[in-house]
């Protein structure tokens, strides 16, 4: 018997010297972030298994810049919600509030106990909420936690939970085996935008929208999206990838009036032209591949380009700027909205020496200026946070003009 050995590498003949070569601007304003927090701007390697402190964190994944000029950070691996009052003058300040764990040195699901309103199952997207509160995507508890008033203190309970009938339920989707509009089976991102709500419930495979903020415990949402009715939860709605399709959704922005969903298992960023007002809705662009039937991470090449994507687990907008997290090809893309249409070409980079390169830490020990698997984005003005998840550090940057 003859036995065939494969192997795939990234051999020179798979390079495009127009992709490398492509012209790219700037996304941030200096070449080094203006802080770092819960990690080290240098570190000498990546950590494993890190010690929770109130300098130290674990995997984040999610990232807030609120109004009132106060910070979060998702600690996802430690199962629990850093806080500063403001922005820190220093590198490695510590958290000056903590969620989910009865001290800064403690970590574990639900801290070790039942789940209730102030505890943590990988808590990953967080975002303002309402006029002055914030919500929080709790995903191993499978639900969205909201708080009224964003905590201003340690230990704060949420006013409010999503996705469950109350505080101590945590099965997926109701413990149903079906979806439904008021369960959740394991929710990634959450945006607030337009006076609504926004859940990327992932593995229920869409997004859905609340009109105004919820007011009770385990309410309805209004609205679905990825899927043409809330019971559904079947892969790309059950069909080939569409305009209407999703495979993990797990962030969600408002771009100049456009709603735009990171598909990350379909490698895309779903854009439509406004708010949809009904159920299934198709998007109206794709930014990551060249049409909406197209799925492949980096267009089923090797090396990517400014036209492709890798898992984008992130997104934000502000001004004219979407950004995107490019997760698994560890770099931040900008798109600019005079270049909307779909298969656009992103004009900003960072992370990356050009457009054609990819790799974790750009396959180098870690660099202030690098990013490994970046889960998480968080925009206010010019300011741009980073959920860097690999490296177990947020990074804050400026937003080149």
């Amino acid at each position: 018997m003859t036995v065939l050995h494969m192997k795939v590498s990234p051999a020179p003949a798979l390079r495009d010297p127009a992709a490398r070569n492509a012209v790219r601007e700037p996304l941030f304003t200096n070449p080094e972030p203006e802080r770092v927090l819960g990690g080290e701007r240098r570190p000498q390697l990546a950590g494993m298994g890190l010690k929770p402190s109130a300098r130290q964190c674990f995997g984040p994944r999610g990232a807030a810049l609120l109004p009132d000029g106060s910070l979060w950070i998702a600690d996802t691996g430690h199962h629990r919600l850093l806080g500063w009052r403001a922005i820190p003058d220093e590198d490695g300040a510590p958290a000056d509030w903590l969620i989910g764990q009865p001290d800064f040195d403690r970590e574990g699901r639900n801290a070790h106990g039942m789940p209730g309103p102030v505890t943590l199952n990988v808590p990953t997207g967080i975002c303002a909420c309402g006029e002055e509160g914030l919500a929080v995507a709790d995903a191993w508890n499978h639900r969205v936690l909201i708080w009224r008033k964003a905590p201003r203190h340690s230990h704060q309970p949420a006013d409010l939970v999503l996705g469950q009938p109350d505080f101590t339920t945590t099965s997926p989707n109701r413990d149903r085996a079906h979806a439904c509009a008021e369960g959740l089976n394991w929710p990634y991102g959450v945006a607030w935008t337009e006076g609504q709500l926004f859940v990327a419930d992932s593995q229920n495979r869409r997004v859905l929208v609340w009109h105004g903020l919820p007011k009770d415990n385990g309410q309805p949402a209004d609205l679905v999206l990825g899927q043409r009715d809330f019971s559904c939860r079947d892969e790309n709605a059950g069909g080939e990838p569409s305009a209407v399709s999703m495979r993990w959704p797990h962030a969600i922005t408002l771009w100049r009036g456009r709603l735009c969903v990171a598909d990350a298992g379909n490698n895309r960023i779903m854009v439509w032209n406004g708010l949809p007002n009904r159920d299934g809705a198709p998007c109206d662009h794709v930014l990551g591949q060249a049409d909406f039937a197209l799925v492949d991470h980096n267009q089923s090449l090797y090396w990517p380009r400014a036209t492709s994507l890798n898992m984008p687990y992130a997104v934000s907008a502000t001004g004219d700027w979407l950004v995107v997290a490019d997760t698994a090809n560890s770099r931040l893309l900008g798109w600019h909205i005079d270049d909307l249409a779909t298969g656009a070409s992103a004009r900003r980079l960072a992370g990356q020496p050009d457009f054609h390169e990819k790799g974790d830490n750009r396959w180098q020990p870690p660099a202030p200026d690098s990013f490994c698997w970046p889960y998480g984005l968080a925009t206010l003005g010019d300011q741009i946070l980073v959920a860097d998840s690999g490296n177990n550090r947020a990074s804050l940057w400026r937003l080149a003009p």
